[in-house]
């Protein structure tokens, strides 16, 4: 976790929390404390987080955070009498909904999907998304894109291995993008299933691109992009549709495939059909694919 948490800048008082989301902060004079960063679970604090912690929270579990150096902790409210005679660092009390969870990570690692152009491929098993994720970044690369990578297949920046356990939580998402801001990526291509990113892990997530190996019925795609939203938590920042392959995707894969299989060229086809949907121009497209031909 060491690479992700570097990449938390952003610093927030707590006062600055409770006016923005209502939440109870005691003692009220711990106000001005800022933090530095955020933390779901005692084992990933670092010195001035805020630890957000779930029904189980204890007495024993802030004394650990803050022996790590935890600067507060938020917790729901039913844990109140058990914890306020004992606890050793300022409380905030709540219970945040995901949205707000979401915002805050965001906010907290610099909103980083704002810098990139976020790709995101879904309606398959995770081996499949993962093919095609994989077969996305090596063609946005060809294209001459500095690219991440977010898949339980293995997930990096650059050449920089994240060393992530999956499912990602949204703090694990959002730290891994603003790594990969941070690192100069323009874009970043993830896998959305389960395997990969946990409920509501895209929370505050915006995405540019989504694309399926599955056909989507006709005029169905804004129920489908609703469901997986729900699911996830992403935003998209403009409408957008659910991209699958074409018989133009179809036709520039085969022209370049080569030796590829058919099941290589229909994950080449997708990605060009992402490539295109996010704006990229043909002649762009199709002088990279005869490059890589070329280079074989």
């Amino acid at each position: 976790m060491s690479a992700i948490n570097e990449s938390i800048m952003q610093r927030t008082t707590l006062g600055q929390l409770v006016e923005h989301y209502g939440w109870d902060l005691v003692p009220a004079f711990a106000s001005g404390v800022t933090i530095t960063s955020l933390a779901s679970d005692v084992e990933s604090v670092t010195p001035g987080a805020l630890v957000i912690l779930g029904d189980d929270a204890d007495v024993d579990k802030l004394h650990r955070a803050r022996a790590r150096g935890a600067y507060a902790a938020l917790v729901p409210p039913s844990t109140r009498a058990t914890l306020l005679a004992d606890a050793d660092l300022p409380l905030l009390f709540a219970n945040p909904t995901s949205q707000q969870l979401g915002l805050l990570t965001s906010r907290m690692a610099g909103n980083p999907s704002a810098s990139l152009a976020v790709f995101a491929v879904c309606g398959s098993t995770a081996r499949q998304n993962a093919a095609v994720v994989s077969q996305l970044t090596r063609f946005l690369h060809m294209l001459g894109n500095p690219v991440g990578m977010l898949s339980v297949a293995g997930s990096y920046s650059l050449e920089r291995d994240l060393n992530l356990t999956y499912p990602l939580n949204m703090l694990d998402v959002q730290r891994s993008l603003a790594v990969c801001s941070e690192d100069g990526v323009a874009a970043v291509a993830v896998s959305l299933d389960d395997l990969t990113i946990s409920a509501h892990g895209m929370q505050a997530v915006n995405v540019d691109v989504l694309g399926s190996m599955q056909p989507v019925p006709p005029n169905a795609d804004q129920a489908f992009i609703e469901r997986l939203q729900d699911e996830y938590g992403f935003r998209t920042e403009n409408p957008i549709k659910v991209t699958v392959r074409t018989l133009e995707s179809d036709a520039l894969a085969r022209q370049a495939a080569g030796a590829l299989s058919q099941e290589d060229e229909q994950r080449l086809s997708l990605a060009i059909a992402m490539v295109l949907a996010a704006g990229v121009h043909r002649t762009n497209i199709r002088s990279a694919l005869r490059m890589a031909k070329e280079l074989r």
